[in-house]
């Protein structure tokens, strides 16, 4: 049975994101530039989509995957960590998978990882045998040691897993890793990655069969647009005619040199480039006969 049938059909979409939090302003300004627009409620837990019938609400990220399996939620911008985390332990009680990630989204990077105190000679997932382990993500640690063979005991803590170890609970962490300045400062290391994360567009398993299908379609083929454009840039440059292959071949990885119309003398040419367009690739293209180089960023793309 589909999320649609087992409940009254919608015609406004509904995508739950963080109230606050680091992926809370990201989310927004994506969803944003994907063309939406809202009016707040006073309470300032619902948002009231505006340019069209798409609307937010406003949760804490642990309650989005729950949000969309109940069926509250259409769509949730929520972590790949705490996704994965509920999933698995959905599974690990015999429930069906309920949501799935439908787009990474390019923000909120971090890695799940094994940390060890630093004076430990790290020799391997093995040496974690009869351990114990400190950790948020208690779903996610019970997979890995299963799939490495290694009997550790997990310890489940809501925060502060960082401390553990000094603290006598635990004698290594499995915990997010940014930066590993906190790592650093509690004399600890990260030996093994279990996962790596960063914020997802997440949605059901089964798909829509109302209103609400074309507006989650809409909004995945806008957000592919804004991926698509996100690293491109627009070249425009004349040239003789005689430097045009040899300048083709200093754009191995930009789209086929497009001839614009001129009025005679120098090739008026554009490209679209999906690399870096460094000073000195610019400076590169200058001196094998480009001119007037000119660089535009890519706002939009249907293609």
């Amino acid at each position: 049975m589909s999320a649609s049938t087992s409940a009254p059909a919608r015609d406004r979409l509904r995508i739950a994101i963080q109230k606050s939090g680091r992926l809370a302003d990201p989310a927004r300004s994506l969803l944003a530039a994907c063309g939406l627009s809202w009016r707040q409620s006073r309470d300032k837990l619902f948002c009231f989509g505006e340019s069209l019938p798409v609307d937010l609400l406003l949760v804490r990220d642990d309650d989005i995957p729950g949000l969309i399996a109940d069926g509250v939620c259409d769509l949730g911008v929520v972590g790949l960590n705490e996704l994965d985390e509920q999933a698995k332990a959905r599974r690990q009680l015999g429930l069906a998978d309920a949501y799935q990630p439908l787009r990474g989204l390019g923000f909120g990077q971090c890695r799940l990882m094994i940390a060890v105190p630093e004076d430990w000679d790290w020799q391997g997932p093995a040496q974690l045998a009869g351990r114990r382990i400190a950790t948020s993500y208690p779903a996610i640690l019970a997979a890995w040691l299963k799939d490495q063979g290694v009997d550790a005991q997990v310890v489940e803590l809501s925060g502060s897993v960082e401390i553990a170890p000094k603290l006598g609970t635990a004698d290594l962490i499995c915990d997010l890793v940014s930066s590993g300045a906190t790592l650093a400062a509690n004399q600890l290391k990260p030996v093994e990655t279990l996962l790596d994360s960063e914020a997802v567009l997440a949605g059901p398993v089964h798909e829509l069969d109302d209103a609400r299908a074309g507006l989650m379609a809409m909004l995945l083929r806008r957000l592919d647009g804004l991926s698509r454009v996100q690293d491109r840039k627009l070249l425009m440059f004349s040239a003789d005619e005689e430097r045009v292959d040899a300048l083709a071949r200093l754009l191995p990885d930009a789209e086929p040199l497009l001839r614009l119309p001129g009025d005679g003398g120098a090739v008026r040419l554009q490209t679209m480039c999906n690399g870096a367009l460094s000073w000195q690739r610019l400076e590169e293209l200058e001196r094998a006969g480009a001119q007037g180089l000119m660089v535009l960023a890519v706002e939009k793309s249907l293609a």
